[in-house]
């Protein structure tokens, strides 16, 4: 069962999918789920959110040597983060372990690396693509990859990111290698 959000716009019959939506109308509908989101209504809601400055002030702030991670809400079903990364910051190369997920892209640019996975030949790459600001990108069960701000950006990344599950422990891999080992990402900052 899909859930829709309530907006603050206007819009007429037959547009309320469409209709942009704000962080608060957004994390209203996560916190009233009683069963896990598909991918497809995490991209929706993605998609639609507009969030402003202000709005996400209080999850913004960057650490040297690895992204910062900024709860806005969890519970048993989901979970919205807010991600702050400085250039060269990136995640190893993972899965999300039985999670889906989606990412919009609020400032900045984001590399988005993609992976296959054979048990005898390893990890494998298979496709990059580059992503700027109001791109949504995720991932399905089992899709393994990697997102980080490029070196070369010169600028901050911001991203908005919902998980279905919530994340737990994670398997990171590297490339040419068939042994995947398990990670679990830092809350220590999370709010």
């Amino acid at each position: 069962m899909a859930t829709y959000l309530e907006t603050t716009d206007s819009p007429s019959s037959g547009e309320t999918k469409d209709a942009h939506c704000s962080l608060q109308s957004v994390v209203a509908a996560l916190e009233s789920l009683n069963t896990a989101p598909d991918l497809d209504q995490i991209y929706d809601w993605l998609r639609r959110l507009e969030i402003s400055r202000e709005e996400l002030q209080p999850y913004i702030g960057f650490k040297d040597g690895n992204y910062w991670r900024h709860r806005v809400c969890r519970n048993d079903f989901v979970e919205m983060l807010v991600l702050c990364w400085r250039p060269g910051q990136r995640t190893p190369i993972h899965d999300h372990n039985g999670s889906h997920g989606g990412v919009k892209i609020v400032e900045g640019l984001l590399w988005e690396t993609i992976f296959t996975y054979d048990e005898e030949a390893g990890l494998q790459y298979k496709t990059a693509r580059e992503l700027t600001c109001g791109s949504v990108t995720g991932s399905d069960v089992p899709d393994i990859h990697q997102l980080g701000n490029p070196d070369i950006s010169g600028q901050d990344l911001i991203t908005v990111h919902v998980y279905a599950p919530p994340l737990g422990v994670l398997h990171t891999y590297k490339p040419g290698s068939a042994k995947i080992d398990l990670y679990v990402p830092d809350d220590t900052d999370a709010s």
